[in-house]
């Protein structure tokens, strides 16, 4: 069964990492991304673009009103999303503590 592990951090902290704190993260990753891509259980790896950058359509209404950005007042952003292929909710957990 196909799931969905939905990634999300204070985007004002992560755009402050320096490129060395991002290299290590993304290396990190990679060694979980290389295993389940072996295993034939990794799909799609999405990582966002900041939230400055988003667009939103909104279509309850006529004409449909295009907005720069989000707007959400939250603290924490959607940074990105894996599509996982596993055989139960517990092992899509472990998967998550190891990206965590």
């Amino acid at each position: 069964m196909q799931y969905a592990i939905l990634c999300y951090h204070d985007e004002k902290v992560v755009t402050a990492w320096t490129k060395e704190e991002d290299d290590a993260v993304l290396a990190r990753l990679a060694v979980v991304h290389g295993r389940l891509a072996r295993e034939g259980k990794l799909g799609p790896v999405v990582r966002l673009l900041p939230t400055s950058t988003a667009t939103t359509l909104k279509k309850d209404r006529e004409p449909p009103l295009v907005i720069d950005g989000p707007f959400a007042e939250t603290k924490e952003q959607l940074l990105g999303f894996y599509i996982v292929d596993c055989a139960s909710l517990d092992e899509v957990l472990d998967i998550t503590r190891e990206l965590g």
